[in-house]
């Protein structure tokens, strides 16, 4: 761990929320072969990312490094989520403490394998007739106005027999999708924020910055021939052509000022994870400004239409209209970032929230003209399907 004789202290500079327990809590964030695991909480900043654009968040940030290195951590890090709508508090943390490790094994705690956890209860929010109904209700205002896309995404409520085992979650989904970034945030008061993330907002590193949106989507079959037919065709449909362009024309559009080069493949290709197949567009760029930070850059680019819509103003206030529950982190941001700047955020997708014997899923679907709301129900469904199997819940039990 770095600077391991650091006391553990629950600072928290925004709006007075309540924060974890500042010695247990446990924070995670592995992309590829790397992981950046932070223990306790030495600082938590919950200023709204929307505030004064933006500005007073990185003035906190930049406060709780000062913080940080001058109680003896040398190279802070931050960990942390920013939420769907920016104007609520954000959930971000410098840990007490942190390391980076290489090749981590991912297993299960013994007696992960044994039986599947009992479900005592379960509701969607909404149900399947209610998001059909929103389906139809945003394809009707497409026609009335000139919103092209809306996301609009749902909520499983599960209460099980016992208390949810949150690392062999983890090391169930790093099993599944190695290739996804897998992250665990602590809530403010109490629960955990779980999930692997397919979708990265954005990375830099020095100079260079990378994205990677995905918009466009497909279940996939076991069945390897019916699994390509469903690639085949997911990669040449109009209907999700169009929903992944309206993603990426929205990050050019807000990237190309910052950049003094910015590589985007004229057309998308596929992306796989173990339950769905995706439209992908990998970017890549140089900064105009390396001092420009990896949490500036991504809360310019958060929300896309990936996970809202567009426009993006027009596109929220449909999502707020026919939406029966607040989102929270969901579709928010989630990541890491140093002092110097380096970092990645993703999209905050397929994911949960742990509390006790509680969890509650998320998935989301993009909503154009040329949807059909069976269709969305399906593929939210099946992007569901991640987090059921990791929690050792199969589909058809909840």
């Amino acid at each position: 761990m770095t600077a391991a004789s650091v006391t553990s202290l629950a600072l928290d500079s925004g709006s007075g929320m309540a924060v974890p327990t500042a010695d247990t809590a446990e924070f995670l964030f592995r992309s590829g072969t790397r992981c950046l695991r932070g223990e306790g909480v030495f600082s938590s900043i919950t200023t709204p990312a929307a505030t004064s654009e933006g500005q007073a968040l990185m003035a906190a940030v930049e406060q709780a490094f000062e913080r940080a290195r001058a109680a003896g951590i040398e190279q802070p890090v931050l960990m942390g989520a920013i939420p769907f709508d920016t104007t609520e508090p954000s959930c971000l943390y410098v840990p007490a403490r942190y390391r980076w490790v290489e090749g981590e094994p991912a297993r299960p705690q013994p007696g992960a394998a044994g039986s599947a956890p009992t479900v005592l209860s379960q509701r969607s929010v909404p149900d399947e007739a209610g998001f059909k109904a929103a389906v139809s209700q945003a394809i009707a205002n497409f026609r009335s106005s000139t919103i092209r896309k809306a996301v609009l995404s749902r909520m499983l409520e599960v209460q099980l027999d016992g208390p949810v085992q949150v690392e062999n979650i983890l090391a169930r989904l790093a099993q599944q999708n190695a290739q996804g970034y897998h992250f665990r945030i602590p809530l403010p008061g109490e629960g955990e924020l779980i999930g692997v993330s397919p979708e990265l907002l954005v990375r830099k590193r020095g100079n260079r910055l990378y994205s990677n949106p995905l918009a466009g989507s497909a279940k996939r079959r076991v069945d390897a021939q019916e699994d390509r037919s469903v690639a085949d065709a997911l990669l040449n449909s109009e209907k999700d052509h169009y929903e992944h362009r309206l993603v990426v024309e929205d990050i050019r559009r807000v990237l190309t000022p910052h950049c003094t080069q910015l590589h985007i493949p004229e057309q998308p290709s596929l992306l796989s994870t173990a339950a769905m197949w995706h439209l992908s567009t990998a970017l890549e760029g140089e900064l105009r400004d390396p001092r420009h930070s990896s949490l500036q850059l991504a809360c310019k680019l958060h929300p896309t239409p990936a996970v809202c819509g567009a426009p993006t103003d027009l596109a929220r206030k449909l999502i707020n209209l026919v939406e029966p529950f607040e989102r929270g982190l969901f579709t928010g941001m989630v990541g890491w970032c140093d002092a110097a700047g380096n970092g990645e955020w993703v999209v905050t997708i397929r994911c949960g929230t742990v509390v006790g014997d509680r969890l509650r899923l998320f998935a989301g679907a993009g909503i154009v003209e040329a949807s059909d709301p069976a269709a969305e129900w399906a593929e939210t469904q099946a992007k569901l399907g991640t987090m059921l199997a990791a929690c050792g819940l199969a589909e058809g039990q909840v």
